[in-house]
């Protein structure tokens, strides 16, 4: 039985190593070897999806708004959306401005005046198109109240929702109205037929920004949930809270709203965004949590996967990695999915082109096999070098990612433990500075182990199925 599989797995490695250029003719290639495991029976947090956002104006240039033709509108929609060629994302987080209601009613206890064009800057449009993919999950999140329901009457520069807890105004209390104002924004997408799925009401509360933006402490997100929790669930949405500006910002909310029985109650899914630190370790929380909001610092457009300059496609395959392990996370929406000029999104819009970056890819790698209602399994190895992570997804299959942050190649035997899968094949799909997403040689699935090996600096993951 033991020199069956051995005799399995060498031919096994030598198929994938032809594959993906380790062995050539001519050539000598070594690499190291280690051992991991993948163990079904320990499972960790549920898998909503993967997404992204075209809010500020993205999406009516996506439209065309910009001049990007119908054929490259269509490209990049399936580079994002499409789970054969492309990404696969299955999150889109769509952006509330004060749009639905720019004008004070006036007052709180007006009847409201809302306005609703079908477009909201393109979003709508995008979100159709989204559905068409199979995308199900709309998350709509708020940068700011509008200005008439704030302390400093704008829509920009912080200040706070009047009648808050230290935010008296003399137009009065606008809590009400403005949970009203948001679940009206979902309404009017499910008039459009998108079915708008979880909404926040606050976007880094912790930051003033010079554009949309609304301070809240804890305390008072807080209180706002339990105005606006009882509200948004009797119309059928689920509540977020509360995209801190850094992870570890998000756990002074996490810890203030799990300290609240009524608001822990209201509040579904906790979510935070990373720009101020790394994701080290989970939120506070037994519901769910989402990063949220991420795209790495840079000043120029970068296409590459390995560079070292901190926002190639090597370094987001990182952090989606250690969001997934380290924050236990549910979620992962990048911030653009395409925008333009020195852009850190996934892919450039430039008139009527695009260019696609390695960031893509990096994402690609999981989102397209990582599927929303999955479960994330143990993984583990010795070799701390390589990261891995793995999945049982609902269809039965196995996705286990392995991203070797080593110099050299690393040939890795993996035994499949309590995964149902004691026969079967594994097919490994490779990204580095030469392949996108490129699907390599199956490995063959005996005795409930296989054996493959990680190129240098690369990311591979393998659908393993019986």
């Amino acid at each position: 039985m033991v020199s069956r599989l051995r005799k399995c797995t060498l031919t096994s490695l030598a198929v994938l190593m032809t594959a993906v250029g380790l062995i050539a003719t001519g050539t000598s290639n070594a690499w190291a070897a280690t051992s991991a495991t993948i163990n079904g029976s320990t499972t960790y947090q549920p898998i909503d999806g993967f997404g992204f956002s075209e809010h500020f104006g993205r999406a009516a240039i996506m439209n065309g708004s910009q001049g990007l033709s119908a054929q490259h509108q269509q490209e990049i929609l399936d580079l994002l959306l499409n789970r054969t060629t492309g990404a696969g994302l299955s999150i889109l987080r769509l952006g509330i401005d004060s749009g639905i209601q720019p004008t004070d009613p006036g007052g709180p206890n007006a009847t409201p005046r809302y306005v609703w064009n079908g477009v909201d800057k393109g979003q709508v449009w995008l979100a159709k198109q989204a559905k068409a993919y199979g995308v199900n999950r709309f998350y709509a999140d708020a940068w700011t109240a509008p200005g008439y329901m704030k302390t400093n009457g704008a829509d920009a520069n912080g200040g706070t929702l009047c009648g808050l807890s230290g935010a008296t105004c003399s137009s009065g209390d606008w809590r009400k109205a403005y949970a009203n104002f948001l679940v009206q924004y979902a309404k009017f997408y499910a008039q459009e037929g998108i079915g708008v799925t979880d909404i926040g009401f606050t976007n880094e509360p912790d930051w003033t920004a010079t554009y949309d933006s609304m301070r809240l402490t804890p305390a008072q997100a807080v209180e706002f949930t339990k105005v606006f929790g009882p509200i948004a669930n009797a119309a059928g949405y689920k509540v977020t809270c509360c995209d801190s500006l850094g992870w570890s910002q998000a756990k002074s909310y996490s810890n203030a709203i799990e300290a609240d029985a009524t608001a822990r109650d209201l509040v579904t899914t906790h979510t935070g965004h990373t720009y101020t630190g790394a994701i080290t370790g989970p939120l506070p929380t037994q519901k769910r949590t989402w990063m949220s909001e991420w795209s790495p610092n840079g000043t120029t457009w970068n296409e590459n996967w390995d560079d070292g300059s901190g926002y190639d496609g090597f370094t987001v395959a990182t952090a989606v990695h250690d969001a997934l392990t380290l924050g236990n996370t549910s979620g992962y929406v990048y911030w653009y999915g395409a925008s333009t000029g020195a852009t850190r999104g996934l892919i450039q819009m430039d008139g009527d082109n695009y260019h696609v970056s390695k960031r893509l890819w990096a994402i690609a790698n999981y989102s397209r096999f990582i599927r929303p209602g999955a479960t994330r399994v143990a993984a583990t190895t010795p070799d701390t070098n390589l990261k891995l992570s793995a999945f049982r997804n609902t269809d039965g299959t196995l996705t286990v990612v392995a991203l070797n942050a080593s110099t050299s190649a690393q040939q890795v035997s993996y035994s499949l433990q309590n995964t149902g899968i004691t026969t079967g094949t594994a097919t490994p799909y490779l990204t580095n500075g030469s392949n996108n997403m490129a699907q390599q040689a199956a490995v063959a699935v005996s005795g409930s182990a296989l054996t493959a090996t990680v190129p240098a600096r690369s990311l591979v993951t393998y659908t393993v199925k019986r």
